[in-house]
């Protein structure tokens, strides 16, 4: 289980690997400096979107989706 705890900066320099470890694991370290919280290291969650394929089949593009639009359109858009 994904836990939150601190350490000195002393302490992130010398352990950073392991440290590194653990935020890939889920933990989330608060680095201090004379007890004060100064970071946060946590993990990066990859993509932050969407799963792709999320909707596949339920969204159809027009055959003409790229055709030039109509000269009012054009001129309201600044082309």
């Amino acid at each position: 289980m994904a836990k939150s705890f601190q350490v000195n900066v002393h302490e992130a320099k010398s352990t950073l690997s392991e440290l590194l470890k653990r935020a890939e694991n889920g933990d989330e370290i608060v680095i201090a400096r004379r007890g004060q919280p100064v970071a946060r290291l946590v993990p990066v969650r990859s993509g932050g979107g969407l799963p792709h394929g999320v909707f596949k089949g339920q969204i159809v593009i027009g055959p003409d989706f790229d055709a030039p639009l109509p000269d009012d359109m054009a001129e309201a858009f600044g082309a």
